[in-house]
């Protein structure tokens, strides 16, 4: 496979921090890749070297086989980078806003109109950007980092602030502009979100990465018992805790729970009880990888 991204060594210190500290990995083309970490694992300034936008103390970066630093001509209408946080012109409308930043790129207003129509925000096309709710602020930012058909695309937490029904609208929108063939590389503290929408993840703590690969390779190499619950009074703990495979078992009054790491003998011994009522099963997610690996304290 072609590689879009390639990074080596790569090593960023701020004072005594050492923020990065010997990433490596690589990005395919066409790929939706992710990078998940704490506050202050390193993620931003990982994302901000590659983009250009700061520079390494070590290591070496190339971006659609070019060097991002020192800043790139050749490099920067190739790429489309969407930040945590970003500002419009004020008092503009949702499509002056794109032509606009459409125009500093040579982009023809007719194609800088039709990006409002693949980010859903065609009915608000004359709405100014400060009445935009939240969502449609992060589509707007999204569509200006796209209207020059950039081959790449950065996402630095993209759905951050957002409610559910907005997160999964945006990933709706994420999911299409990878399917268009762009690579895509987002951050993200979101795991359901990493889960859902990336091809492979790169979980990131104290500046190195410590783990890599598809999410459902990630959470099978977690050791972890299964989860079964079933409606409360369904089954006796006592009895539960002797079907074949359990663990454990536990009942809240709401819930039986049992924990195993044989969810299908479990789940047979249940069925030939008639003990299935309400049965729900949960495995490991991503969210266990991530908190397996970084840990369970609060980051500030």
């Amino acid at each position: 496979m072609v590689q879009t991204i390639e990074v080596s060594g790569l090593r960023k210190r701020y004072g005594d921090v050492q923020a990065v500290d010997g990433v490596t990995f690589g990005v395919e083309e066409g790929e939706f890749f992710g990078i998940l970490g704490p506050n202050g694992a390193g993620k931003t300034t990982t994302l901000e070297i590659i983009e250009g936008l700061r520079k390494a103390d070590e290591g070496e970066v190339s971006v659609l086989g070019l060097s991002p630093w020192p800043r790139n001509p050749g490099l920067l209408p190739r790429i489309g980078v969407q930040l945590q946080a970003s500002s419009f012109f004020e008092r503009l409308t949702t499509r002056e806003q794109l032509r606009t930043f459409g125009s500093l790129y040579g982009v023809p207003v007719k194609k800088a109109d039709a990006m409002m129509e693949l980010v859903g925000l065609e009915g608000k096309a004359d709405v100014r950007v400060e009445k935009l709710s939240g969502g449609q602020a992060q589509r707007l930012s999204i569509a200006c980092a796209l209207v020059h058909d950039p081959e790449l695309l950065f996402l630095d937490e993209p759905t951050a602030a957002l409610d559910p029904q907005g997160r999964r609208n945006l990933w709706d929108v994420l999911r299409q502009i990878n399917t268009q063939g762009r690579t895509v590389v987002l951050t993200t503290h979101h795991m359901d979100e990493a889960e859902i929408l990336c091809d492979r993840v790169a979980i990131m703590d104290a500046g190195k990465i410590l783990r890599l690969g598809p999410p459902a390779v990630l959470v099978r190499g977690l050791d972890v018992p299964a989860r079964i619950s079933v409606a409360s009074g369904v089954l006796a703990v006592a009895d539960a805790r002797l079907l074949p495979g359990a663990d454990e078992a536990a009942d809240d009054g709401i819930s039986l729970t049992i924990t195993t790491r044989d969810p299908s003998a479990v789940v047979a011994a249940m069925a030939a009880k008639d003990a299935l009522t309400g049965v729900q099963i949960h495995g490991a997610t991503l969210e266990d990888v991530f908190l397996e690996l970084t840990g369970r304290e609060y980051r500030a």
